[in-house]
């Protein structure tokens, strides 16, 4: 299966917003001002954790049995400890935006060389989320990527 539309979307993210988020002052990635109370800073170090997990489930489906237990890090409030014990509202701003850069360079990477064979390969995603496919999982990937990337705009007003 080829899915250059979410790779292309990724990498177009990336270079869109790069620089962008590298003109941002102090004051504006620091502040909590979204629905979540999360400011920039921890929206991008949530979008670095969902990168980073995404590319060990991607991994994983692809030689673990299905279907595949793998902690989903994004319910019950974990995700905000994610951040919180990460500390991503103290993380250098632009060590944290090279990270959330080269965490999605090497997702897109690891998506363009999936076995298309594994694709129905399901992670248990918990008892309330059932079961996820490896194919639905990357083709929601792109969506959560742009929303966090929507927020972030809104809360810089560009």
């Amino acid at each position: 299966m080829d899915f250059s539309e979410i790779t292309d979307g990724v990498l177009r993210g990336l270079e869109e917003w790069e620089p962008v988020l590298a003109r941002l002052d102090e004051e504006t990635v620091s502040e909590r001002r979204n629905s979540q109370n999360r400011n920039i800073r921890q929206i991008l170090g949530h979008m670095a954790d969902s990168a980073s997990n995404n590319t060990h489930r991607i991994i994983h489906l692809q030689y673990q049995k299905s279907p595949f237990s793998f902690p989903n890090y994004a319910i019950n409030g974990n995700n905000d400890r994610w951040i919180a014990i990460q500390n991503y509202s103290q993380e250098n701003w632009n060590d944290l935006i090279m990270l959330w850069k080269y965490l999605h360079l090497h997702l897109a990477h690891v998506i363009r060389n999936v076995d298309n064979s594994r694709l129905d390969n399901e992670w248990i995603a918990g008892p309330d989320e059932g079961n996820v496919s490896l194919k639905d999982m990357i083709n929601d990937f792109l969506r959560h990527f742009r929303l966090h990337l929507d927020e972030i705009q809104e809360l810089t007003d560009l």
